[in-house]
């Protein structure tokens, strides 16, 4: 998984020909494809995803145009609102951010997103894991502190973390809270932004393992 591109096109290349080489059955990319750019800026930074031989399943970003939820081609899909489901697991989704004091393209309410979560969850099954692809963080983790100490996360995120207990949540947003944290028994995943050069590997099998890269 990857997330916070801001439009690095080295950066697509190196993840989608990493997912190849170690065999990954799905990728998962959490926003921020582009830095402020349009629907084909994005489109053409995501073309690597599109001719991979598995799933790769992703999010807008608070700084990616709003109408990149309905961009899917190829096996890139996006899941803004929906949910997939592949195997023993369930993947839902929520791009952009919170609302906040840059005026970024891609904001919402905190009332919008829990209708989008809502959304995608009405549709879940019953799965062996559940996972939640955002680009926010939930609230008040160590995975939305800014490096002022102010944490950014959604509040709705964190609510729906709470009631409907995902497995795991892969999140971006602040690039400076690479890690893991957790909320009860939800693991929380944000691997630091991929113009710089990292990723995570998530393995589901009897238990879940992370690697950061």
């Amino acid at each position: 998984m990857a997330s916070d591109f801001h439009g690095n096109r080295e950066a697509f290349g190196g993840i989608a020909s990493k997912a190849t080489d170690v065999k990954a059955d799905i990728v998962t990319l959490c926003g921020d494809i582009t830095h402020f750019g349009s629907v084909q800026e994005a489109k053409e930074l995501l073309l690597p995803f599109t001719k991979l031989q598995v799933p790769a399943l992703f999010v807008p970003g608070n700084c990616d145009p709003p109408s990149l939820v309905k961009f899917s081609a190829g096996s890139l899909r996006c899941i803004h609102g929906v949910c997939e489901t592949y195997g023993d697991a369930m993947f839902i989704g929520v791009g952009g951010g919170t609302i906040g004091p840059c005026r970024t393209p891609f904001e919402m309410t905190e009332e919008e997103i829990i209708d989008v979560l809502t959304m995608s969850f009405k549709h879940s099954q019953v799965k062996r894991w559940l996972v939640l692809v955002s680009h926010s963080p939930p609230k008040d983790t160590k995975l939305d502190a800014t490096y002022t100490g102010m944490h950014v996360g959604s509040l709705s995120i964190r609510q729906f973390i709470q009631e409907k207990k995902p497995s795991i949540v892969l999140c971006g947003h602040v690039h400076e809270a690479r890690g893991t944290a957790q909320i009860n028994d939800t693991l929380l995943l944000n691997p630091g932004p991929a113009r710089h050069g990292y990723y995570a590997l998530v393995d589901l099998n009897e238990k879940i393992k992370l690697e950061l890269f």
